[in-house]
């Protein structure tokens, strides 16, 4: 059993910034293959299906869906259960519910393993 945790949603005008947090705890390795681990952010807005923003893999590979390249980065702290997702340059179409999730594929995420209650991200203009 994981449990994931977010924080550092809000509000905040256009061009501004937010960092989210997740703290994974309840978090053995044998829940999770540590030979293939994955931990990342989804988001959903509105009436819109729901997305794998970015993640990080065990070898410390990132991937960013393209509308938030440039602008969005995930880091990880040095037990690889705490993730981040510094978000810059925010618009309004960022707008949505973050969660963070977790499983042993990449390819995975979002559908299979773990993720959290979510942290509401509202970008006004």
């Amino acid at each position: 059993q994981v449990e994931l945790v977010e924080s550092g949603g809000g509000s905040v005008q256009s061009g501004g910034s937010l960092r989210l947090s997740c703290a994974a705890s309840k978090y053995s390795f044998s829940d999770l293959s540590d030979s293939r681990y994955c931990m990342g952010w989804l988001r959903q807005a509105p009436g819109k299906e729901r997305e794998v923003v970015a993640h990080i893999d065990r070898s410390g590979i990132t991937r960013y869906v393209d509308s938030v390249k440039g602008r969005f980065t995930i880091s990880r702290d040095g037990t690889k259960k705490n993730i981040y997702l510094q978000m810059n340059s925010l618009k309004p179409g960022d707008t949505a519910t973050y969660y963070c999730a977790a499983t042993d594929n990449c390819d995975d995420l979002g559908r299979f393993g773990y993720w959290g209650q979510g942290t509401q991200v509202t970008v006004f203009s």
